[in-house]
Formats: C-alpha cells, structure tokens, sequence
C-alpha cells in the first residue's frame, strides 16, 4: 500500500508489515516539531486505523536525526505568545495524545533520534519505546518556565516512578540512552541503523497475536494504571472483559492452532 501523507506531508503514513502501520513525523529540517496540523492529524489518523483488524499496531517515528523536539512554541508570534501558546497546550496537544492512549491497539514509539518535551510525551505515550543508542531524551520545562500539564506528568509517573519524573522535570537534563533504558523511560535499545527493522519485527510480532487479546489486555493494563483503587463496577467490567475471551472465535482458533503447530488465524471476534 502507498504511503499516504497528512499535515502539508509533515505526517506519513505507511505499512511495513502485515498488520502495522507507521506514522512517520515528517519535518526534519525543523526536528519534526508538533505543530497544530501535525497534532490535528495525529488526533485525526489514529482513530481511523482503529477501524477493522488490519492495523493491530501502529509505530510513531521520526524522519531524520529526530524523533520530535516537542512543542512548536518557537512559530508562535511574539505578539499573541501568551494565548496562542496555551492553546496549543491545551488543546491540539491533549487530543492527539489522548488518542494515543485511546488506540486500542498496541502502539510502538520508534526514538530514532533526540526525542525533547512534548516529543518525549509522545513517545511515553506509548505502549512500548524502541529507542536508537545515540538518541538523546530530555524533559525541558524547567528551563523553559512551563508548569507542565499534570496528566502529563502522571504518564511520566506511571512510566518511570516518582523519583526520575523529578529527576527529569526538576533537573531539565537530557539523558542518553542507556540512562533511559534504566530508568523505564524506554523499553527497548537499539543499534542506530537498526533502529527501524527492530521497531517494525516488534510491531509484526505484536501485530501476529490475537487482536481480542490485544485489545483486552491493553484496555485492562490502562484501567489499571489509572485507577489506584478499582470500584465495583470496574472490576466487574475487567472480569466481564476476561471472560468474553473464553466465548470468542480467536481463542477457540488460537488453541487449536497451537496444538496444529501452525499460524493462527485470527477472526477479531
């Protein structure tokens, strides 16, 4: 399939293997910043793969030597910084990372370069971060006098604890790395010129599994996340959600082709 283009070609979309698909931030003379159209698209795009089984996960990467420097404050006019910079924040910025939180689906972010701020919200975002070993990733509001969102701030925490989301937004230092592989900033390292075929085989992997397991398995892991204590009627769900499996097409096809020795096939239902 051709590779399809949004945002003025700043957002790509395209699928390197069977059942992924790939949006790509496509502006490297500028580090891929997050402006409104590429935020709108993102807000826009990820919904759509949600629709029928053949897209079981997506990667978010970056053209050039970044992933994303974040925010693109740097464009907004001197004269209408102030409301034109909240807005941004406020809006674009929350919806398109909603919608990556939202994507029932696995969604894998491919850090093949300096990954800053809002960038960086991007990635953790995500499911799973395959980052390059020369990639460099940093959390700059300290520096830039921004109080960051606090449901961003909760996704950092819930990334890597409470301690290294100081050490990040207290500090404003950026880590390489290794550094963040060790703290769970990142999931996964990889050689630089390697860094897409690994991200794609973790996607393909992903992707070959069973689209109800997926789907319930990341629905329960984000209820869980979120909730620090589950209501009634949250457990029941999660245990309603578990035992729909037992009934479904995928699971009674998934059994029966392990005892085969063979691929599944797999039905979404």
């Amino acid at each position: 399939m051709n590779a399809e283009e949004y945002a003025s070609g700043k957002l790509v979309l395209d699928f390197p293997a069977e059942a992924v698909g790939r949006l790509r931030l496509n502006n490297p003379d500028k580090r891929n910043p997050l402006d409104h159209e590429v935020l709108d698209a993102l807000a826009t795009v990820l919904p759509e793969l949600e629709r029928g089984i053949e897209v079981r996960c997506v990667v978010i990467t970056g053209t050039g030597k970044a992933f994303s420097a974040g925010y693109d404050i740097g464009s907004i006019p001197a004269e209408s910084f102030e409301r034109d910079a909240e807005a941004l924040v406020a809006h674009p910025f929350a919806a398109a990372m909603d919608a990556v939180s939202a994507h029932p689906f696995p969604v894998v972010a491919a850090i093949n370069g300096h990954c800053l701020g809002g960038g960086l919200e991007l990635a953790v975002r995500c499911d799973l971060r395959v980052c390059a070993i020369g990639a460099k990733l940093g959390m700059p509001p300290a520096k830039l006098g921004l109080i960051y969102g606090h449901t961003g701030l909760e996704r950092f925490m819930d990334a890597v604890g409470v301690a290294s989301t100081r050490d990040l937004f207290l500090t404003g230092r950026v880590l390489d790395a290794e550094k963040a592989l060790r703290i769970g900033l990142v999931t996964e390292l990889a050689a630089d010129s390697e860094l897409e075929s690994a991200s794609v085989a973790l996607a393909a992997e992903i992707a070959g599994n069973a689209p109800l397991s997926l789907k319930g398995n990341k629905h329960a892991i984000e209820r869980l996340a979120r909730k620090a204590e589950l209501s009634v009627d949250d457990e029941r769900e999660l245990v309603e959600l578990r035992e729909s499996c037992f009934a479904s097409d995928d699971f009674r096809e998934g059994v029966t082709a392990f005892a085969e020795k063979r691929k599944p096939v797999w039905h979404g239902r």
